[in-house]
């Protein structure tokens, strides 16, 4: 009965022993947190192991954060793949259409929130300066330069068909009106002033052709025939292109000051603004003046967008990592937080861990008392 009390009561103060111990040793992981003196001379393992080499770890953990954890592929394989891109994307669209697209405020309403007014007299005035600008630039090219020069050669041809065409025209139209009732009637009053302002003579020529309406209708018979005759037909087309071949020699410029072109300008610049609808168009909404204006932006402007983003932000990630210097940023975190808590948070995640190393330090030590003991006493 003895011997079994000996035996429990030195396996008893070995597990004791083996289970202080390592308590202990897990304790002066920590502890204490600053060196310990008895006058000049520092207690040895003060302090604990962890505050003793809190610079070290600090460094460290940096290091191995930079290199190992948060690496620049680690962001990118986060922050820069195609599954992000998407949402990016997405997201992008619907700002987009929530804040443009769908938005009731129109053109003004915006233009008053950046304190812009006035806006559709700036774009009429810049209209009138376009059109200014381009009558200059027009000026400026044909200035100095016959018609001749600047018509294009094929249009040429074209000018002369219609001139004989003209010609053509006239004639026929000419004979049509002489003869109507109304020609006849024009070719009668012409004879009959014509013989009245010649007094005596006229009136040997009434006498001898008889009376105005047997020379009205001879008059009128022959202006029909001239009319119709081929050879008119080429006299005229040959005075028109004789003039025409004038014309292509003169300068443009000269032939345009015998014309006020100020009153064309003023009227093509009306047309414009009249056609530009300024006003109209920025008192509507975006959605009202552009109504695939989201679909359009989200196939052609959006994707552009992120992907001009990413690209810039795979571009300047790692030197955006080097600038804000991680691992010294890791390592002021931990130095700056206390010892306290950063024991609490190395117990707290293992602390299990601890109490079976205290447990196993215990029965190791039982086990080990135990078996001296038998020895001792075999």
């Amino acid at each position: 009965m003895n011997i079994l009390l000996t035996l429990l009561l030195m396996a008893f103060i070995g597990a004791l022993i083996g289970g202080m111990t390592n308590h202990l040793a897990i304790k002066m992981l920590f502890w204490p947190y600053e060196a310990k003196y008895i006058g000049k001379f520092r207690l040895p393992f003060t302090p604990g192991l962890i505050p003793k080499r809190r610079d070290e770890l600090s460094r460290q953990l940096g290091r191995t954060v930079v290199e190992h954890l948060l690496t620049p592929e680690t962001f990118k394989k986060r922050f820069f793949n195609e599954a992000m891109h998407k949402k990016t994307e997405n997201w992008l669209n619907r700002q987009l259409d929530h804040h443009l697209f769908s938005s009731p405020r129109t053109f003004n309403e915006w233009l008053d929130l950046a304190n812009q007014q006035g806006l559709d007299r700036k774009i009429e005035a810049k209209l009138d300066g376009l059109v200014d600008r381009n009558r200059d630039a027009a000026e400026s090219y044909i200035a100095g330069k016959t018609v001749r020069e600047l018509l294009p050669e094929t249009w040429k041809p074209e000018i002369e068909d219609k001139i004989f065409a003209g010609v053509k025209y006239t004639i026929g139209r000419g004979t049509d009106y002489f003869a109507s009732p109304a020609g006849r009637q024009t070719v009668k009053s012409l004879l009959d002033e014509f013989l009245v302002s010649r007094g005596r003579f006229g009136t040997v020529l009434h006498n001898l052709f008889g009376d105005s309406q047997s020379i009205t209708n001879k008059t009128q018979s022959e202006i029909i025939k001239f009319l119709n005759s081929p050879k008119t037909f080429e006299l005229l087309g040959t005075l028109a292109f004789r003039e025409w071949e004038k014309l292509q020699d003169k300068r443009a410029d000269e032939l345009l000051k015998e014309f006020d072109a100020e009153p064309m300008i003023l009227a093509i610049k009306q047309y414009v603004r009249d056609q530009a609808k300024i006003s109209d168009r920025l008192d509507a909404s975006l959605a009202e003046t552009w109504p695939g204006g989201l679909e359009w932006t989200s196939v052609n402007i959006t994707p552009l967008i992120t992907d001009f983003a990413f690209e810039m932000g795979e571009q300047k990630l790692e030197e955006t990592i080097v600038k804000i210097d991680m691992e010294n940023m890791v390592k002021q975190q931990v130095d700056s937080l206390p010892l306290s808590r950063l024991e609490e948070l190395v117990l707290g995640i293992s602390r299990r861990e601890f109490k079976m190393i205290t447990v196993l330090g215990a029965f190791l030590g039982a086990l080990s008392a135990y078996s001296r003991a038998c020895s001792s006493r075999c």
